[in-house]
């Protein structure tokens, strides 16, 4: 069974945190998160930028904006879980969640310092590691480990890229395809063709030549 899987997003600043949220936002997208919910200052341009990601990327991942972080803790219906550097393994925690099928699961993370009474409002503090870290590791990691190490596929994305070791390969199915353009041929490939193009020239003016000389009458020989 999935898990619906809402991220909330404690005293955002845009001046200051406006880069680590909209990658809170990626990471939680792309590892299964369904909604981020950002508190602290409003910022509609960030709140666009993330809602807009499913367009292209696919998915129906959306952000919104609530002034009042305690309002949307409490209202949430499912398991809270904060994560934290102070927390118990986020592995025993992810692992809780999926044995008892929680169908909704709230992670909230701060910027700066987080208001103490969070620690007892939520019901879990979770940590994915007892050292300074940032909580976009502390997302990307708690969330791979809740959907069993099984990352989320988006079917329904118009941007596709083909995984590969060597080389860069995205297929954008919104766009129409375009024919290919022949480039410009490489200076050793010009001297190759330019070389052949004299050969043929060459053998032409020979072939005239002897063909000139055959047709002209041939003197008799004295005796």
């Amino acid at each position: 069974m999935k898990t619906e899987v809402t991220i909330l997003r404690l005293g955002h600043r845009p001046s200051r945190d406006k880069r680590i949220t909209t990658h809170c936002g990626l990471a939680a997208r792309a590892f299964g998160a369904s909604e981020m919910i950002i508190s602290g200052d409003e910022d509609d341009e960030l709140v666009t930028r993330l809602s807009s990601l499913s367009k292209k990327w696919g998915g129906k991942f959306k952000a919104r904006y609530e002034k009042d972080w305690k309002k949307a803790l409490r209202a949430f219906p499912g398991k809270k879980i904060h994560l934290t550097m102070y927390g118990e393994d986020f592995r025993k925690t992810a692992s809780d969640l999926r044995n008892l099928g929680e169908k909704k699961v709230m992670l909230i993370v701060g910027a700066g310092k987080v208001p103490p009474e969070i620690y007892g409002m939520c019901d879990v503090n979770s940590a994915v590691g007892n050292q300074p870290h940032s909580e976009v590791a502390a997302l990307g990691l708690f969330l791979y480990e809740l959907s069993g190490r099984n990352p989320s596929e988006f079917s329904d994305a118009k941007i596709q890229i083909t995984p590969s070791a060597k080389r860069k390969t995205v297929v954008d199915t919104s766009r129409p395809a375009k024919m290919a353009k022949k480039g410009k041929p490489s200076a050793t490939k010009k001297r190759t063709q330019n070389a052949a193009k004299t050969r043929v020239k060459n053998a032409k003016a020979l072939t005239k030549r002897a063909t000139a000389a055959a047709k002209k009458p041939r003197l008799a020989k004295k005796k």
